[in-house]
């Protein structure tokens, strides 16, 4: 299985075309602690760390890279924090494309090594990420290097490259085969708003108007804040930040599909929520500890603005509320070494091994 189930969906790109690593048909798991825990029986999260590069966005890059062999394109540019990046690397490598890729300077060292190793030619940018000026200014440099006959720029943003965004979307289109019942909340990790726009425009498709509609909520680092709150406040456009978040993933200081986000949320009966960075990392830990999800930070965030919406009675307990868990532990090193740092590994002696047992 692959995105591709759904061509017909979001691609006119031709089958002989069609990349795939396998991407795409994730599990979508009930809550077996946390939900009950907080009163929602009916809370699941959709696993996209099982994709071929652990995150989501090999959906995106599926799209675009065999958009760009169904037009010839041999040289793929591209920005990244980290898990574009690596999934943009592992389909370039496939389909025999050069892969260049301008990196945000503080994304984790286990990404970049992800990239290095599937062939990709990386560079860090001072500022790139942190600060919306810098950050547009490397968008724009970008564009005009890709802007050449056998080339094509990659940014995981409607904005820039809607036909992999496209292929995205296909997460609404699996949530809706694979719940039994009507999805009322779906909690989505927003950093420049793409994900949650291509999960609000796949629900939209099916339920137009009227009651019933899926809730879209957008959720970021409170470091971020260029979506979340002006959704919340009412605003009809997103900000520009200095953004101060250490979560890796939502470091994204521009407005870039922010302004879509907003219209596409509160037409949903979405809202935004803003969570702190401590959060985060709190409930990385119990996804782990408590559902057995390891997962990197970024992927918690979207169980933290479900846990927000039920503190402040924003949800009904009966509801079925879904949260994307974005992507793989494995892509953030330092954040599974905060999360294990109480724990030890000790060497023993195998005579000692019956009376260590006994003490656990």
């Amino acid at each position: 299985m692959s995105i591709w189930k759904y061509a017909d969906r979001f691609s006119d790109v031709s089958p002989q075309h069609r990349l795939t690593l396998g991407e795409g048909s994730t599990p979508l798991v009930r809550s077996r602690s946390i939900g009950p825990t907080m009163g929602l029986e009916h809370l699941y999260f959709k696993l996209e760390a099982v994709n071929p590069t652990g995150s989501y966005k090999d959906r995106f890059a599926a799209a675009a890279v065999s958009d760009m062999l169904a037009h010839g394109k041999t040289r793929c540019v591209a920005t990244s924090s980290g898990n574009t990046g690596s999934a943009l690397a592992a389909y370039c490598a496939a389909a025999g494309i050069a892969c260049q890729i301008a990196i945000v300077e503080t994304a984790p060292i286990a990404k970049l090594n992800q990239m290095l190793a599937l062939g990709a030619s990386l560079f860090r940018v001072r500022g790139f990420g942190a600060d919306p000026q810098i950050t547009a200014d490397v968008f724009g440099r970008l564009t005009e290097l890709g802007d050449c006959p056998d080339s094509a720029v990659q940014i995981s943003a409607y904005c820039c490259s809607p036909r992999g965004m496209r292929g995205v979307q296909t997460i609404g289109y699996e949530l809706q085969e694979q719940s039994s019942n009507r999805i009322d909340h779906v909690f989505c990790p927003a950093g420049g708003g793409g994900l949650t726009l291509a999960t609000a425009r796949s629900f939209a498709a099916d339920k137009p108007q009227g009651a019933g509609k899926t809730k879209i909520h957008c959720v970021q680092p409170a470091g971020n804040d260029t979506i979340a709150g002006p959704l919340r406040a009412g605003a009809n456009q997103a900000q520009g930040v200095n953004c101060t978040t250490s979560i890796s993933g939502l470091q994204v200081a521009s407005v870039m599909d922010g302004d879509e986000v907003v219209a596409a949320c509160r037409a949903s009966g979405g809202t935004g929520f803003l969570v702190s960075d401590e959060e985060v990392y709190s409930l990385q830990r119990r996804l782990a500890r408590e559902e057995g999800i390891f997962c990197e930070p970024a992927g918690a965030v979207a169980l933290a603005g479900a846990l927000q919406s039920v503190s402040q009675e924003e949800i009904l307990r009966d509801e079925l509320a879904v949260c994307l868990v974005t992507g793989s532990g494995f892509k953030d090193t330092a954040s599974v070494e905060r999360m294990t740092a109480d724990c030890d590994c000790p060497v023993i002696e195998p005579e000692d091994l019956e009376t260590v047992l006994q003490l656990l």
